[in-house]
């Protein structure tokens, strides 16, 4: 094994160390070594990236085998690595945003009695991010999927002595179960067709694999293969309609949403897709698929950001928003684009995230934004970082979001998929709804009337038992900024907020950064007619003042301005003005009922019909007591015979004799 490859065993590895000294050993290294051992190993793993993102830069990639774990049937299962150029990239992802997240989290969850398991968790949750994206097969693949799934299904239910959480958590890994399953399917399709679990091998049969069809089905194999793989990235990366699991994963502390929601478990799916792209371009079918249900979710769930007064949960539907416009990117085959979003959000959307907990925390753990108001002047720190990751979010020139989400919509706009018009419309539409609740957030939370401090009885059922416990401010008391190490990780997590798009966008999208690793297709447009007008960040930022989307972007945060600070009787009149509208987005368009009723009810309906059927009807009634009622009438019957009469033995054994001999004769 080179210098290099134990390099790169060490960027999961000393994470998953970390992660054994804190949960095994927590109580004898205590709270102190817990977060050391885990901060330490995740700093490791980040500097160990730099150094392998510059090797990769000077052109030396690796794909290969570490550990063969066995052969059986033609397949080989092994751990193995693939370090290119996207997996750099999504490896200083994971490791810098997980680095903020463990710093941040000294402060977060410093007076709960689960400081040393939690540090465990979310330590364990990297490496099982990082051996995901490092992978070089789909077995690997397959691991870190659900490894990250198990992991944060311990994390929502971090506080498992709450209803909720537990709910939450059970939810999550459910609904993930069934994504899961439409993945393994894929997975099981590739081993069966390409008899290879390796990407490259499979890739190289990419081209026999799309002339093929489905037995007994005829369905077309690579069309087969793209929408269940995707299945999985719609319960990883929730989109419509295994969605539903994300916004309750706020019951889970907010160290945990933040690395959820921005640089692991979430952005997995996008990953994945960005992977595959050798396959899904050999199916439009698919790929339009991938395009409507993006289309579907980055408009729809960011509705249902604007009715949110929980602080968290208005960030949680932002992040399936914008999930949603990846999604659309993957489907117009702009695949570089999806993948450089994902980047440029999980920075900015961690530094939401955290900034939302530094809200909390000077709240005194009150998350209902209507509680609040007038926080600048006690949380600077907060509001100036809290308002880089909003403008970033709705995309404002110059800032990391607006070179990202404005390539996504150029290559909708492009396209010549079926289903690219639906698209172009939810994601213009999108840009204004972005807008209008990031800065209703903003404005509700920093800026008007003070509302802390007070007895409000306004709160919802939902409101009151959503993300972290509810204390809130006592008469007199007034909010406070946050420790150093929280708001450290805001400070560091707001320059790429800001910085990054400028210097990543020319070889990322118009580059060859991703050349060899990404592939479009001949026909597939992708960004290539964004790429002939594109004449640097500087020059894309001035064109992008004069674009629909930015003033769909001043249209949004004006609209919010006016009604929050300066006529806020306006939402309330809106609200009992289109009442019927309110009621179907504070329920969510019915998901939750509607599972609740048709699969968890036809879940009961159904096992109760195999217990009165099943267990009742043909165990209990035909094996159990159908076996011993026909016991107790061969025993009746067989007393018939036993009398204790010599004479009546002796006539029994007579006729016995008789047909027998009479069986015997007539064979004869």
């Amino acid at each position: 094994m080179t210098d290099m490859q134990k390099l790169y065993l060490l960027v999961p590895l000393a994470p998953l160390a970390g992660a054994i000294l804190a949960g095994l050993f927590g109580k004898l290294i205590g709270r102190t070594g817990a977060h050391v051992a885990t901060i330490l190993g995740v700093a490791v793993a980040f500097v160990a990236s730099i150094y392998i993102f510059r090797d990769v830069q000077a052109g030396n990639t690796f794909n290969g085998t570490v550990y063969t774990w066995m052969e059986a049937g033609g397949l080989t299962f092994e751990v193995g690595f693939m370090i290119d150029q996207l997996t750099v990239m999504m490896m200083l992802v994971v490791t810098f945003v997980s680095l903020m997240v463990h710093i941040y989290t000294i402060g977060y969850m410093h007076d709960d009695p689960g400081y040393q398991r939690f540090f465990s968790y979310i330590s364990l949750f990297t490496f099982s991010m990082l051996m995901l994206v490092m992978s070089n097969n789909f077995l690997q693949l397959f691991f870190g999927w659900e490894a990250v799934g198990l992991v944060s299904y311990l994390l929502i239910g971090f506080w498992y002595e709450r209803p909720t959480a537990i709910y939450a958590n059970l939810k999550a890994f459910l609904v993930n179960r069934v994504g899961d399953f439409g993945f393994l399917l894929g997975i099981g399709l590739v081993a069966a067709y390409a008899g290879s679990l390796n990407y490259v091998e499979v890739f190289a049969q990419a081209g026999d694999l799309a002339t093929q069809e489905m037995a007994f089905t005829g369905w077309p194999l690579i069309t087969a293969i793209c929408i269940c793989l995707f299945i999985g990235a719609m319960g990883k990366s929730a989109q419509v309609p295994l969605h539903v699991w994300l916004p309750d994963s706020m019951e889970g502390p907010t160290p945990i949403s933040a690395l959820i929601h921005a640089a692991t478990m979430v952005t997995a799916g996008i990953f994945m897709v960005a992977r595959m792209s050798p396959l899904f371009e050999l199916s439009d079918v698919a790929l339009s698929f991938v395009l409507v249900i993006g289309a579907t979710t980055a408009l729809f769930m960011g509705f249902l950001g604007i009715v949110q007064n929980d602080i968290k949960r208005v960030v949680a539907y932002s992040t399936l928003s914008q999930l949603g416009y990846m999604t659309v990117a993957l489907g117009v085959s702009a695949y570089s684009a999806a993948v450089f979003h994902l980047m440029t959000h999980a920075f900015f959307k961690a530094l939401l995230f955290l900034g939302a907990g530094s809200v909390i925390m000077g709240m005194h753990h009150d998350q209902d934004m209507r509680n609040m108001g007038g926080l600048w002047k006690y949380m600077p720190v907060t509001w100036i970082t809290s308002l880089l990751g909003s403008l970033a979010l709705i995309g404002f020139p110059f800032f990391a979001g607006f070179y990202s989400k404005d390539s996504i919509i150029e290559a909708v706009h492009a396209s010549h998929i079926p289903g690219a018009g639906y698209a172009l419309f939810c994601v213009m539409l999108g840009v204004f709804v972005t807008a209008f609740y990031s800065f209703r957030m903003y404005f509700l939370v920093f800026h008007g009337k003070e509302r802390f401090g007070q007895a409000h009885h306004h709160e919802h059922e939902e409101d009151a038992h959503a993300g972290d416990h509810h204390h809130g401010l006592a008469p007199g008391q007034k909010p406070h900024e946050s420790p150093w190490v929280v708001t450290l990780p805001l400070l560091l997590l707001a320059i790429p907020s800001v910085l990054i798009g400028f210097f990543t966008i020319e070889p990322m999208l118009f580059g060859s950064w991703f050349d060899g690793v990404i592939y479009v297709g001949d026909n597939h447009v992708g960004l290539d007619e964004l790429a002939e007008h594109f004449h640097g960040p500087v020059a894309m930022a001035l064109h992008g003042l004069q674009t629909a989307p930015f003033w769909l972007a001043m249209g949004g945060v004006a609209v919010a301005w006016f009604f929050y600070m300066i006529k806020p009787g306006i939402p309330a009149a809106i609200q009992r003005t289109f009442k019927p509208i309110h009621t179907l987005l504070e329920n969510k368009y019915y998901f939750d009922r509607f599972n609740e009723i048709f699969f968890a009810g036809g879940a009961r309906l159904l096992g109760k019909g195999l217990w009165k059927a099943g267990d009742q009807g043909v165990i209990d009634g035909v094996a159990i007591n159908g076996t011993a009622k026909l016991v107790g009438w061969i025993a009746q019957m067989s007393r018939l015979f036993q009398t204790g009469h010599i004479y009546q033995y002796a006539f029994t054994m007579i006729i016995g004799v008789f047909i027998l001999l009479t069986f015997w004769f007539n064979r004869g």
